[in-house]
């Protein structure tokens, strides 16, 4: 599946049904939009889902009973906000997100991915220990931003190391 990150503001700029129409047409299955309040999900959702489209859930240490409304909304994956803040690569994650992983089991059986800040093997190593996968995002445009249009295989080389760490998880 190919998810497609992007703030709420450039959706409502472009128009919604254009947006999801051309997620449609170029096989995007899913979209993140980490600054929208869970409260607006179903109005985003309504267009995306007519194209087949998910809206995935975010879920940022909070509540049990938040956890619990969100969790049983999600669809395709639940995004486990790994720390409070803003998008990025951090040096350490010291949230307890075993904690909240479990919390989020309770209320749903689809995957809970874990990311925000993670950028190096080691912390998609310890993120895929507790949850079912890990989210880079800030690590990735920063080799794309640093090698342009030759960033293929640094990509592919980033990209490796990370998978590698997330099976050795599993092990």
């Amino acid at each position: 599946p190919l998810v497609f990150m992007t703030y709420l503001n450039p959706i409502y700029v472009f128009g919604r049904e254009k947006f999801f129409t051309l997620c449609e047409e170029v096989g995007i299955s899913g979209v993140i939009v980490p600054d929208m309040p869970f409260e607006e999900k179903g109005e985003l959702a309504s267009v995306a889902n007519k194209h087949g489209v998910g809206v995935v859930s975010l879920i940022a240490p909070t509540s049990e009973n938040r956890i619990e409304m969100i969790a049983k909304d999600a669809e395709g994956f639940v995004y486990c906000v790994s720390s409070l803040g803003v998008t990025g690569m951090r040096s350490e994650i010291k949230t307890d997100i075993k904690s909240i992983v479990e919390t989020i089991r309770k209320y749903t059986d689809i995957p809970v991915a874990v990311g925000f800040g993670i950028s190096k093997p080691e912390q998609a190593e310890a993120m895929a220990r507790v949850s079912d996968g890990a989210i880079v995002g800030s690590a990735i445009v920063k080799i794309v931003a640093e090698h342009g249009e030759h960033a293929d295989q640094a990509l592919f080389d980033y990209v490796q190391s990370m998978k590698q760490a997330v099976l050795k998880a599993d092990a």
